[in-house]
Formats: C-alpha cells, sequence, structure tokens
C-alpha cells in the first residue's frame, strides 16, 4: 500500500485533498513550513503526519503530491524524481481522483468557495460524498456517489479536470499576474466548458456567460425571467432570505438561506438547479437552510455591540457582495471596512475599483499590500489607494484599538492575506484591557 505524501499540506486544497484520501482508507502524510496555519488542526486531529521540509520525508514506494506554489528545485520534489516515484502535481492527482465519481465542479471568479460547500452541505445530507471545498475543508466516503470540488481557472489549471457536469458562477477578469484581459479569461472558461460530459449550471445573468458554447446542455440560472431556473418574490427575513424558485416559469418550490445579499441568493439557485437536475425531491434541496457556512466567508464573532466579520474578499466586486450583505442583515449598524489588498499586481490593476468598492461603507481602514514573492511591489504602496479612499486610515497592527472607536458598528476585516492577524490583535487588546469574551454572532 502506497503512502501519500503532500508536499505544502497545510494549503486549503491540499488539506482537503489529504482529509478526502485518508477518509478513503489511504494512507496520507505532509510536510509543510512551521508556521501554524487554520487548516492545520484538523489535520492533527486525524493524526495526519505533518513533518517540516526534509529530503528525507521521501521515501521509496512513496506517491508524492506537490503543491501548485512550489517549483521543481524545491528540496523533496527533487528528490522524488530522483528515486522516481511516482509524482503528481495538485491538480494532476485531483483530474485522475474525480474519474471514479459523478464529478460536479464548481467554478467562477467569485463565489467558488460558497457554493461548492453550498453544495456539498445539500448532497451530504441524502448521499454518501466526497468534497473538496477551498477553505481547507474536504470529506471522502468509501461508497461515494458524487464527488464536488471546488475548480480554480488560475493558471488555468481546472483545464486538468474532466467533470461530468460544472457549476460556472460568474466570469470576471481577476489573477492580472497571469491573465491580461477578460477576454482572455472567458477562453479559458470556454476551454473549461469544452470537457464538461454531462452539462453546465451557468448564471444567465452574467454577460459572458451567456456566450458560452457547450456540446452538452447549458442549464441557465438568475433573477431574469430568461433563465431556466428564476428567483422571484425575495423578501429578508429575520434569519436570512427567503424566495421562491421558478423553472422554466412554472412555479417550483419556496427556499430559505440563512445567509443575506442577491449574490448568495444566485449561489443556492445554481444548487437547487443542479441537484434538481439529478432528481433530487425538494425537501431534500430544502436542506440548504441549513447551511453554516464555510471558513472565512462572512465568519461572524460578537464583542459588546461591534459585530466583527472574517472574509475572504480580495476582489472589488466581492468587497461590494460582502458590504451590500452586511448593510441587508444590519441595516441599523455602520459598516467599517478593514480591508488588506492581495498582491501588488492585482492592487494596481484594479486600484480605481478598490476604492469605489470600499466608499460603500461608512468607514476605512487600510492594511500595508499582502505581496506575493513571485511579484515585485515596484513602488505602489497601500497609501496609493489610501489617497483615493475619502477620509481612510491606515492601520497599525500595533494600534488595532483605534478601531474601538467604532461602537455599534459591523467590523468586516478583508482579504486574501494576512487580515487574521489584524482582526486577533484588536480581540487580544479588547480582551486584555475590558476583560471581554467573544462570542459568535
Amino acid at each position: 500500500m502506497t503512502t501519500y505524501h503532500f508536499i505544502g499540506i497545510k494549503g486549503t486544497g491540499m488539506s482537503a485533498l489529504a482529509h478526502i484520501l485518508h477518509d478513503s482508507g489511504e494512507k496520507v502524510q505532509g510536510s509543510d513550513v512551521e508556521k501554524r496555519f487554520f487548516t492545520q488542526e484538523a489535520l492533527e486531529n486525524k493524526n495526519i503526519p505533518i513533518f517540516p521540509f526534509s529530503e528525507s520525508n521521501i521515501k521509496e514506494g512513496n506517491t508524492v503530491i506537490a503543491g501548485n506554489a512550489f517549483s521543481d528545485d524545491h528540496v523533496e520534489i527533487k528528490e522524488a524524481k530522483r528515486l522516481g516515484l511516482t509524482f503528481y502535481r495538485y491538480h494532476e492527482f485531483l483530474g485522475e481522483w474525480l474519474k471514479q465519481y459523478t464529478s460536479i465542479a464548481v467554478t467562477g471568479a467569485h463565489g467558488k468557495t460558497s457554493t461548492t460547500g453550498l453544495l456539498a452541505h445539500v448532497l451530504d445530507e441524502t448521499y454518501p460524498i466526497s468534497y473538496l471545498i477551498g477553505d481547507g475543508t474536504g470529506k471522502g466516503h468509501v461508497d461515494s456517489e458524487y464527488f464536488v470540488f471546488e475548480a480554480c481557472e488560475y493558471r488555468r489549471h481546472f483545464l486538468r479536470y474532466e467533470p461530468d457536469y460544472a457549476i460556472m458562477t460568474n466570469i470576471d477578469f481577476d489573477h492580472p499576474d497571469y491573465f491580461t484581459s477578460v477576454d482572455d479569461v472567458f477562453n479559458a472558461f470556454q476551454s473549461m466548458a469544452d470537457q464538461v460530459k454531462k452539462g453546465i449550471i451557468a448564471c444567465g445573468d452574467d454577460e459572458q456567460l451567456q456566450q458560452i458554447q457547450a456540446k452538452v446542455p447549458v442549464m441557465y440560472y438568475g433573477f431574469s425571467s430568461t433563465n431556466d431556473f428564476q428567483a422571484q418574490n425575495v423578501r429578508e427575513t429575520e434569519n436570512g432570505t427567503e424566495f421562491d424558485v421558478f423553472v422554466r416559469n412554472t412555479y417550483y418550490e419556496t427556499f430559505e438561506i440563512p445567509m443575506f445579499g442577491d449574490h448568495n441568493i444566485l449561489n443556492a439557485l445554481s444548487v437547487i438547479a443542479i441537484c434538481h437536475y439529478e432528481d433530487m425531491k425538494a425537501k431534500d434541496i430544502k436542506s440548504i437552510g441549513t447551511f453554516q457556512g464555510v471558513k472565512r466567508r462572512f465568519t461572524e464573532k460578537k464583542v459588546g455591540n461591534q459585530i466583527l466579520i472574517d472574509d475572504y474578499a480580495h476582489h472589488p466586486k466581492e468587497i461590494t457582495a460582502t458590504i451590500d450583505s452586511a448593510r441587508k442583515k444590519y441595516p441599523d449598524k455602520s459598516i467599517v471596512a478593514v480591508f488588506q489588498p492581495h498582491t501588488f499586481t492585482r492592487t494596481k490593476t484594479f486600484l480605481q475599483e478598490f476604492a469605489d468598492s470600499l466608499s460603500l461603507a461608512d468607514n476605512v481602514y487600510l492594511c500595508d499590500i499582502f505581496g506575493s514573492a513571485r511579484e515585485d511591489s515596484g513602488k505602489l504602496t497601500i497609501h496609493d489607494l489610501q489617497e483615493l479612499v475619502d477620509d481612510s486610515s491606515v492601520l497599525d497592527i500595533s494600534h488595532t484599538d483605534v478601531l474601538e472607536k467604532d461602537a455599534d458598528s459591523v467590523l468586516i476585516f478583508m482579504g486574501a492575506g494576512d487580515i487574521q492577524k489584524f482582526q486577533e490583535s484588536y480581540e487580544e487588546q479588547l480582551a486584555n484591557r475590558n476583560n471581554v469574551k467573544l462570542k459568535k454572532a
């Protein structure tokens, strides 16, 4: 029996894949940097060994899976190749593994992780399934019928997959360090569509997705009456959002989700559409109402009269959607954005768009840009963004207690880097000074 060795096992996709193999009865271990990551605890709870990087971790008989962040000159990759071991990149192995199941890829510029989590939750209530979510969550089952997974478009990695179905949430220009334009992104998604074997669920309200050509049926969802699956009569409730679903203009069922904002309705519609297509009963699909969310997507805590929200939003459209959700859920509170830009290339490309989206908040704090090892910072600094956002401040991690003055507010900590350290610093300063206990909102 081979041992699967994961190089970079603490990465979100890698840790999720490690969980899947472990749960499926495989022997799993991995290596990574010694810094502690939020994915680590769940791996340790399953007694999955995690070692510091070293060529001595690589043994005869291993099957080696390397994270995409590591170059071929990494010490463990070089040793695996020297020994002639079976070697995969993350997306290569995933592309092979999913062939055992009815596979459903969830892709799009925004909303992938939330939609994957939502679909996995609904199917898991009815079937034995396996799933891989981009927040580091993964689950395997020896009797899995479905495999639900997040498929990332970055560097066209999702072209390694040939799924039975694909949910496409939207097409938008992002990852400017790789893609050259929205047309370049569209071409990547078109290539992905060509590889889907049974059907595509696409957001018909997205102008780019309306242009997708496919050899398989394409079912559209959205708010427009031209969609196959349409949301009507949206109403906000005390606990979330309720809406009626019409299938080809005929009333199907009423659903409630414990989230706010149009983007969450669209995510839910995509899940309802694929489940309906697979002949699930409406009463089973209604488990959508008990979804508890995924990590780092509108994750809430409460301290005094303040609500603290941790969110992965790192693109202008995601920031807009997150602020919109907060306003709808907390209409009587002011909204404070604490934002850390992710990569210099993205910040430079969308500088004005970031300023416009952040201006939707009542108050804005900016954190230094979280750069990538693959890029040069150039002359861009957080002050370039600050100049475009009226009355914004740059937040010093040693003085996050300034956020306390925003009493009775919703503080949204947004970013794809290490924005959590600013929230943690604030929580620690509050706890130390006021003996305040934090609780889930």
